[in-house]
């Protein structure tokens, strides 16, 4: 039985060495890790004003959810990892924010102009629009001998068939390609173009080329965009607070785990130990699940933290209480774990209801906070009751007449 237990301790310690080890790397790697926030990143916090038209028309909430479509199909474009995208509906707003983008004022050019693609004829008049795009992709064209950047197009059946019709009427003339009002060029039309391909020259530089062809791809927006709130956080800053913040965990964990080893002795080094096992837990179902780590995340993931320790503390000062009425170690830390458990699921259980409420009516940092804090919650449950009670149980089980002292009672002589 002692043997057995020693076995089943060592390999449990052994085992969690290797995966906290194996664990930093993927958990921590700035690409590939979990991902950060706008506040610890740095990016853009964006919001767009949606504007009624010359007509006076009023916006629906259709409006709405078509701009919020294309502005989403011109983030992915744009790259962005774990973009945060809300519409307000009654105040015809869209709230935007893009972490870690190396270029927020290109970003916010990008998602605000409208980018309504027509082609018109030498008077002006519009011939099609860019509704009949079926894709556009930047490339560089060498073919004239020099170093062009254009942006290659190609249409839709119906698109192809009447851009046909277009090319084969204005043969020898111009046809004048405009984004919004502006006009981008306007190419003299040497042959019909009858295989629904073109190409959009004019740009400064692959990257320009490349910001066109993603507004092209997702179409115009249905309503015109103003910009009424634009936060920019720079790298260094979200840096900075990830150095402190992540300073401020270390320091609660020294204090914890100094606190638990005083005041518990060996108990409170199980606890430290399962504090570990907690901490590697929450990470990796926060990498898993996707979650983008904020500040109020880590606040969320510190205050887990606590509560961790202090379904221990429950726990642990039941055990002292069984051991002062003179049960052996082993019926003490059974009674100490099943006499607390009721107490401990309930206090955690009410807390998950709070936190799922700000989960279900906060704002995106404020859910950050409470999918951390949540997750904490659960893992912690596991944790303390049932890893922290098994090793409990094998350290008894090695040896069950060691000093009650090294649980934090006092000996009697």
């Amino acid at each position: 039985m002692k043997r057995g237990n020693t076995l089943k301790l060592a390999v449990t310690v052994i085992l969690v060495a290797v995966v906290v080890f194996f664990s930093i790397q993927p958990l921590t790697n700035s690409e590939t890790g979990i991902p950060l926030g706008l506040d610890l990143r740095g990016g853009v916090h964006l919001v767009l004003q949606a504007e009624p038209g010359k007509d006076g028309t009023a916006i629906t909430n259709d409006d709405m959810d078509k701009a919020r479509a294309v502005i989403e199909e011109r983030v992915n474009g744009l790259g962005v990892s774990e973009p945060y995208i809300q519409t307000n509906y009654d105040k015809k707003r869209i709230i935007i924010e893009l972490a870690g983008v190396a270029d927020p004022d290109e970003a916010v050019k990008v998602l605000q102009t409208t980018a309504k693609l027509t082609f018109r004829d030498p008077d002006g008049n519009v011939l099609m629009d860019g509704s009949m795009l079926k894709n556009a992709q930047a490339a560089v064209d060498t073919s004239r001998g020099r170093t062009d950047y254009v942006v290659q197009i190609s249409f839709t059946s119906e698109g192809t068939s009447k851009f046909a019709d277009i090319t084969t009427k204005y043969l020898g003339q111009k046809i004048g390609i405009y984004m919004d009002e502006q006009k981008i060029q306007d190419p003299e039309v040497s042959v019909p173009i009858v295989d629904g391909q073109g190409q959009i020259q004019g740009y400064s530089s692959l990257e320009e080329a490349a910001q066109y062809a993603v507004m092209f791809r997702s179409g115009a927006l249905p309503v015109s965009m103003s910009i009424v709130e634009k936060n920019q956080v720079g790298a260094l800053l979200g840096a900075d607070s990830l150095n402190k913040s992540l300073n401020a965990c270390v320091i609660a964990l020294i204090y914890i785990f100094l606190f638990m080893l005083v005041l518990y002795r060996l108990p409170g080094l199980v606890a430290d130990f399962s504090l570990v096992v907690f901490s590697v837990i929450v990470l990796w179902v926060l990498y898993g699940i996707g979650t983008v780590l904020t500040l109020p995340g880590i606040a969320g993931f510190v205050l887990s933290i606590g509560m961790a320790v202090d379904l221990n503390i429950i726990v642990y000062e039941r055990i002292k209480e069984e051991l002062k009425l003179g049960k052996s170690l082993r019926a003490a830390v059974d009674a100490g774990f099943s006499r607390a458990f009721i107490t401990v699921f309930d206090s955690n259980i009410t807390t998950i209801f709070a936190a799922l409420a700000l989960f279900l009516l906060g704002s995106a940092s404020i859910k950050g906070f409470a999918i951390t804090l949540i997750v904490g919650i659960v893992a912690s449950l596991f944790t303390a009751i049932t890893f922290t009670r098994w090793v409990m149980r094998w350290i008894v089980g090695i040896n069950p007449r060691m000093s009650k002292w090294l649980f934090g009672v006092k000996e009697v002589k």
